[in-house]
C-alpha cells in the first residue's frame, strides 16, 4: 500500500506535479501511468483524481504553470532592466537560460508534449506561447526600428533565437567545461551578434 504524505493539498499537488514532470520527461507521456505516478509521490492512485481529473488535465496544468512562470518571471527580470534594445536583447538570453535550465524536466515536457494536449488544451498553451515568443519580437523590433540592429526578418529571427538559447539544455551539464555565467555570456554574445547589434557587449 502506498503510503500517504500528508494531508496538505497544496503540498501534495505539487509534489504530484514535480514527479509526473520528472517522469513523464524520461519516459514521455503515453508511457506513464496514474498508478505509476501514485507509487512516485507516495500516494493512493484515487487520490490523484482529486486534484487531477485526468491524466490529461495533469498534463495541461503542467505546461499551462511552466508557460505562467515563465511569463512571469520575464516581466519581472524586464522590469529591472534599462529600455535599451541591446540590453533588453542581453537580459532575455540570461533569463531565458538560466529559468530553463532551473526547470529542465518542465521544459522538456512542454517542448515535447504538445501533441499530446487535446485541441481545447492546445490552444491557450499556444497562446501563452506566443505571448511570450511576442516579447522577444518587440525587443527585436524595437532594435530594428531604431537602427540598433540589423534584422531582415523579425519574426523569423524570433524563433531563430528561442530555438537556439532553448536548446541548452539538451547538452549542457554543470560539470561542462562552462559554468553557467560563461555559458550565458557566450550566448549573448552570440545572439547579438546573430542581430547586427551595433554594441555586442563583447568589452
Amino acid at each position: 500500500m502506498a503510503r500517504t504524505i500528508g494531508s496538505d493539498g497544496g503540498k501534495t499537488e505539487a509534489a504530484i506535479r514535480m514527479a509526473a514532470a520528472g517522469l513523464v520527461a524520461r519516459h514521455g507521456f503515453e508511457a506513464v501511468t496514474m498508478r505509476q505516478l501514485a507509487s512516485e509521490v507516495g500516494v493512493q492512485a484515487a487520490a490523484l483524481y482529486r486534484y487531477f481529473p485526468t491524466k490529461q488535465d495533469l498534463l495541461f496544468k503542467l505546461m499551462s504553470r511552466h508557460m505562467e512562470e515563465l511569463l512571469s518571471s520575464w516581466d519581472d527580470a524586464a522590469n529591472r532592466h534599462a529600455d535599451q534594445p541591446d540590453d533588453r536583447l542581453a537580459a532575455f538570453v540570461e533569463h531565458h537560460i538560466r529559468f530553463h535550465l532551473e526547470r529542465r524536466e518542465t521544459t522538456h515536457v512542454s517542448n515535447l508534449e504538445l501533441r499530446s494536449l487535446s485541441p481545447e488544451q492546445l490552444s491557450p498553451i499556444l497562446g501563452l506561447r506566443a505571448r511570450y515568443e511576442a516579447e522577444l519580437r518587440a525587443i527585436l523590433q524595437k532594435g530594428s526600428d531604431v537602427g540598433c540592429f540589423a534584422i531582415e526578418d523579425t519574426a523569423l529571427t524570433t524563433m531563430a533565437i528561442i530555438q537556439m538559447i532553448t536548446g541548452v539544455i539538451v547538452w549542457y551539464r554543470p560539470q561542462d567545461r562552462l559554468s553557467v555565467d560563461q555559458l550565458i555570456a557566450h550566448y549573448r554574445i552570440m545572439t547579438l551578434r546573430l542581430v547586427g547589434a551595433a554594441h555586442d557587449h563583447t568589452d
